[in-house]
């Protein structure tokens, strides 16, 4: 296991929304992070089909992770996601992060949701890149 792999692994131990939405860490490295999680039935809106909010965390931890374990703390500052297909209850999502841009203080990502290598979602998200190191923000009280 890598470092990286390791510290995103610790900080979705160490969430217990993420825990409780049954997403699972595949992949991550400095440029790339994969995601994946089985949509269950307590995931379902009244729709019947799976809830948007469900398929949005998913999206968000693979930015949050992708954004948060090269080094500084970044936090979220502006969100959007496409729906595009719908998903059902037993289907296995696929959230995969890139990186856009980056600069000293703002960071660009997309993060794509499929299934079966169709596209379902598409989310983009921008962080503000603080100077704070990761670490250190996880230890303060």
């Amino acid at each position: 296991m890598t470092d990286i792999f390791e510290k995103a692994w610790g900080l979705l131990k160490d969430d217990p929304y993420v825990q409780s939405q049954g997403i699972e860490l595949v992949a991550i490295d400095a440029a790339h992070t994969v995601l994946e999680m089985t949509v269950r039935a307590d995931q379902r809106s009244f729709l019947r089909a799976a809830h948007g909010g469900c398929l949005f965390s998913l999206a968000d931890t693979a930015f949050g992770l992708a954004a948060n374990c090269v080094g500084a703390l970044s936090v979220g500052i502006d969100t959007h996601m496409a729906f595009i297909r719908g998903c059902q209850e037993g289907d296995r999502i696929r959230a995969e992060a890139n990186e856009v841009s980056r600069s000293n203080r703002i960071a660009v990502y997309r993060v794509d949701l499929t299934r079966d290598e169709e596209t379902v979602a598409t989310f983009t998200g921008t962080v503000y890149i603080t100077r704070r190191d990761l670490d250190e923000a996880l230890q303060a009280p």
